[in-house]
């Protein structure tokens, strides 16, 4: 299977980072094929991929604060630069801090917000750590079905910030202790309007997904999705049912210090389609491949309905995947025509992919990483 950039396309064409981690200068040109990185542990090949996704809305795949970034955080700041072409028209991005400051980003040469990039660079990743994402606590899985959800509504990121604002200044006043019902009426109408517009985006993603998966020519299975939203609720609320929740549970949130009701508490479920069993239940192997067939069929949605498909950044993407399924990956990710981002600590584990990818390689020396291109 050859590679072919595709029309509608998305891809990272150059990439500088300035301080960034072990990086204290790197660079990549990039023509929009998948980039297959190795190199030893501890190299700096998830510092590559996390640079990358910083250039999406967010705290990027470690959700790691400004300050935790750069190389040496006692003298100097960070900086990534990077040009990004969607559609055919390029956008520059520049994120990074100074120290002791907070992180800023310039789309095209303007300030902007970080949910403005949503509109420019859908990302969806995977890393090492969500191979346990069916059988941990539902936090991570809501951050991964609302990353892909951010995936088709690019608001949606502003939409859950709205809501989180709002529902920190209600926990505070729980916190307080305090019970003037006129402070509570205002912030639960902001979380009400926020909040039935997140279930509504994760609903329509959901939907947008499992359309996507039959009929699928993939080595990947398909996943069985469910939304469950807690305080036994079937369905979405509206905005007054959930504003109507929120005010019947202030007695219990008190006691708690803490909203115990809303879209914050919702999980997301999958079951092994064929199998029909429980993700939680099948061997890490099968887990991960449940993971991957996500991400691939939210990509397949995307490409279907004319949108670039999105950035994919895939840590260790090898581990738990035999020989056929690592081919069948690359496989599916050169026919859907998006730039994947892969890491690995050999060339080999990438052999099936030749020409279709660009290589590079990255290696530890004296205390910082140096990246090669080789192709």
């Amino acid at each position: 299977m050859t590679w072919t950039v595709r029309k509608l396309s998305l891809h990272v064409r150059s990439l500088a980072l300035s301080q960034f981690r072990s990086h204290a200068r790197a660079r990549l040109e990039l023509d929009g094929r998948p980039v297959a990185i190795h190199g030893p542990n501890g190299s700096g090949k998830t510092n590559l991929i996390e640079a990358v996704s910083l250039l999406s809305p967010g705290r990027g795949l470690r959700r790691a604060a400004a300050a935790d970034l750069p190389r040496r955080p006692e003298a100097l700041g960070w900086r990534i630069r990077a040009e990004l072409v969607r559609a055919g028209a390029l956008h520059e991005i520049e994120t990074g801090a100074e120290p002791d400051g907070a992180r800023t980003t310039r789309i095209d040469g303007k300030a902007a917000p970080q949910t403005a990039l949503g509109r420019i660079a859908p990302m969806l990743w995977l890393v090492p750590a969500m191979d346990r994402l069916w059988t941990e606590g539902a936090e991570g899985r809501r951050r991964f079905l609302d990353r892909m959800t951010l995936s088709f509504l690019p608001d949606h990121g502003a939409t859950v910030l709205n809501y989180e604002k709002a529902m920190r200044d209600r926990n505070r006043l729980l916190r307080d202790q305090v019970d003037d019902p006129r402070w509570y009426a205002a912030l639960e109408a902001r979380m009400a309007e926020a909040g039935a517009q997140i279930e509504a985006n994760r609903a329509e993603a959901l939907s947008r997904i499992e359309a996507a998966q039959p009929g699928a020519e993939s080595a990947f299975p398909a996943a069985a999705l469910a939304l469950e939203r807690g305080e036994n609720r079937a369905r979405a609320p509206g905005t007054e049912m959930l504003a109507e929740a929120l005010a019947a549970s202030r007695m219990a949130d008190l006691h708690a210090g803490r909203s115990l009701t809303g879209p914050h508490r919702a999980d997301l479920s999958a079951r092994y389609a064929a199998k029909d069993m429980p993700a939680a239940q099948c061997s890490t192997g099968e887990q991960k491949a449940l993971l991957i067939s996500l991400v691939l069929a939210n990509t397949r949605a995307l490409a279907s309905e004319g949108a670039p498909p999105p950035i994919l950044l895939l840590d260790e993407v090898a581990a738990h995947l035999d020989a056929d399924r690592r081919a069948a990956l690359f496989d599916e990710i050169c026919a859907l025509g998006v730039q994947a981002w892969m890491t690995g600590t050999g060339p080999e584990l990438f052999s099936d992919l030749d020409a279709r990818a660009q290589f590079v390689t990255v290696l530890e020396r004296e205390g910082r990483s140096e990246v090669v291109q080789d192709g």
